[in-house]
């Protein structure tokens, strides 16, 4: 865990650097076969610009984050994201329920899992309290009734979190896209999940219970 909150989204602030991240040899061949690989098996992914975290400050009112332009596909590296940054939001119901999607098999990350709320990588210029609005709309039709940042966590490959909850207004409807097979409605006690709930969700769910 690199930053923990919670913050209030407009205390989640960004600092676009300029210059891009210019990856080695080696990741730019792993990246190429990387985004050639999902393109083999369907995807429509398409390659462009994203963004990598460079240095973070929090304190007690929020968090400042340093970002860089970096090359799409370097999230898809294995072993070495070159410090992508994405966003994810848990969505809760307003009655505490976790939504959980099933993640399409065509996806670049995670195919065929379940997965808690909406995610995606963090645009260029964005600031990641936008994305997790942003994915939100875009993936369940929805956008929050109250949100707000709970932490920024580097992943063992090098992808950074930005990690969200949001709440939707009691009677709110969700519709998901087309990157989601399946959805359901979790209990809001983690003990009571079924079993396609993996243990890491069961954990971010406890945690962020808290």
């Amino acid at each position: 865990m690199l930053a923990r909150g919670p913050w209030s989204l407009e205390h989640v602030k960004v600092r676009w650097r300029e210059d891009h991240f210019e990856p080695s040899a080696e990741l730019t061949r792993a990246a190429d076969a990387a985004i050639a690989s999902l393109r083999e098996r369907g995807s429509p992914s398409h390659d462009g610009l994203a963004g990598r975290l460079v240095a973070h400050h929090s304190d007690a009112e929020g968090v400042l984050l340093e970002l860089q332009p970096l090359r799409w596909a370097l999230r898809l590296v294995e072993g070495d994201a070159s410090a992508s940054i994405a966003a994810l939001c848990v969505i809760r119901a307003a009655d505490g329920r976790w939504l959980a999607g099933r993640r399409a098999g065509w996806l670049s990350s995670w195919a065929g899992q379940w997965a808690l709320g909406a995610g995606g990588a963090v645009d260029l210029g964005e600031n990641p309290a936008e994305t997790i609005v942003r994915e939100m709309q875009e993936e369940w039709s929805v956008t929050p009734a109250c949100a707000r940042g709970e932490a920024l966590l580097r992943l063992p490959h090098g992808l950074v979190m930005f990690v969200g909850q949001a709440w939707l207004a009691d009677g709110a409807q969700v519709t998901p896209d087309h990157e989601h097979d399946a959805y359901s409605w979790w209990p809001s006690d983690p003990d009571r999940w079924p079993r396609e709930a993996s243990p890491p969700l069961r954990q971010m769910a406890v945690w962020l219970s808290r």
